[in-house]
């Protein structure tokens, strides 16, 4: 069985435009949590979110090439065009004919509906954008990724909710270490800052009035965000035989479907992904020292994952550190996964494990080791990425150091 290599990050997000910075600020347990700068939306009940700040298209794209592409898909290319030139990864004619692209967005262009919508019910338009299905349509991202850099293999695109790019990165690696591709470009990105599409998550009533604090006595909600998170996997092989620089070996996959519940979470679907990654990856338990969780903020997830995980792990659990970087880059939905094994992937390869920033006190129903405000030096030889969506689906990551 072929062994799966990272080779190549990228990143743009609330706390960092590119991989450098968004380090920089997970390792000082910098938020990029701040006032919503998205026009109209002063009317939520809600008024901070995690958004890309001073985003100009124009340093990105031709200007004859925004008006195709929208803010979501624009995220996926800028990330995936550093993972590429981070790799250093020649793409040959060989790669190019049979290199994959598999994405994760779960509500594509929603600036772009937004605006149609106000266009027909508001200001009474006849017509819309002639470019509003291209624009809107899920697989965007990974259709300009393939066509950017000409890759002709398997390309799609996943939405299943907030495990979206966590199910597109596992089926890229089982694609990859299967041998049906060469390499892959796969993560995801999202773009949910549109006030129709905030008016829908503020009748949730599941957002934050304040801030992000996963796994606190105190936490009251979670926080959007938004960016995109793109990685290359090769082969281990391939990429050692050509000297690359390896973030880490990506190791293991699992996921699972809670079949009980359209938003309520169990704690038995979590646990059988995260076992089912353990297996997959063929670890031991014991092996594991750290977790990057889904932790969201809300009361019922930090709970239902809390006992997931001490399910899972028994009395290891409380050698587990434990972080939720959603407290700094927000609640990306289809592309937190991707943020979040880039941060994993990030804290193997430095040997520090970036914090839950905004952490006052552990909730007694979430006693987990949790990284509290300041990042931890540690080198642990396996980390796992959790990520669970709305109607119960659920996968897990695993990576090891190299």
């Amino acid at each position: 069985m072929i062994r799966v290599a990272i080779t190549g990050l990228g990143v743009i997000s609330a706390i960092g435009n590119n991989v450098s910075e968004y380090w920089d600020s997970l390792r000082q347990g910098q938020s990029g949590i701040r006032p919503i700068e998205t026009p109209g939306c002063d009317e939520l009940r809600f008024r901070n979110g995690a958004e890309v700040p001073g985003y100009d298209p124009t340093a990105h794209f031709d200007e004859k090439q925004i008006p195709f592409v929208d803010r979501f898909a624009q995220f996926a290319v800028i990330a995936a065009r550093e993972a590429v030139r981070d790799s250093s990864l020649e793409l040959t004619p060989g790669l190019r004919s049979e290199g994959a692209v598999i994405t994760g967005a779960c509500v594509g262009g929603q600036n772009t509906s937004d605006e149609g919508f106000v266009s027909l019910y508001k200001q009474g338009k006849p017509r819309v954008n002639p470019l509003t299905i291209p624009r809107t349509m899920g697989n965007a991202g990974a259709s300009h990724i393939s066509m950017e850099f000409g890759l002709t293999g398997p390309g799609f695109n996943l939405s299943t909710a907030c495990a979206s790019a966590a199910h597109a990165i596992g089926l890229a690696f089982w694609l990859v270490r299967s041998g049906g591709a060469p390499m892959a470009i796969t993560g995801g990105s999202e773009a949910p800052f549109s006030f129709g599409f905030l008016k829908a998550w503020e009748a949730m009533r599941v957002v934050s009035p304040t801030t992000c604090r996963p796994f606190c006595r105190d936490r009251n909600g979670m926080i959007l965000g938004e960016g995109g998170a793109m990685m290359v996997l090769e082969p281990l092989e391939a990429a050692q035989a050509r000297g690359a620089r390896i973030y880490a070996e990506l190791c293991g996959f699992g996921m699972s479907s809670d079949a009980s519940h359209i938003t309520h979470p169990s704690t038995q679907g979590p646990a059988l992904s995260m076992q089912r990654a353990i297996k997959d990856s063929n670890v031991n338990l014991s092996q594991v020292g750290y977790i990057n969780a889904h932790g969201t903020g809300t009361e019922v997830n930090d709970v239902t994952e809390a006992e997931a995980i001490r399910e899972v792990f028994g009395a290891h659990a409380d050698r587990v550190a434990v972080s939720s970087t959603k407290s700094m880059h927000g609640h990306a939905l289809g592309a937190a996964a991707a943020m979040e094994a880039a941060a994993t992937v990030l804290a193997l390869h430095h040997n520090v494990l970036p914090p839950t920033a905004h952490f006052t006190e552990i909730d007694p129903a979430c006693q987990l080791d949790v990284i509290a405000n300041q990042a931890r030096a540690a080198r642990v030889e396996y980390s796992m990425s959790n990520s669970f969506a709305f109607g119960g689906l659920n996968a897990t990551l695993v990576f090891r150091h190299v």
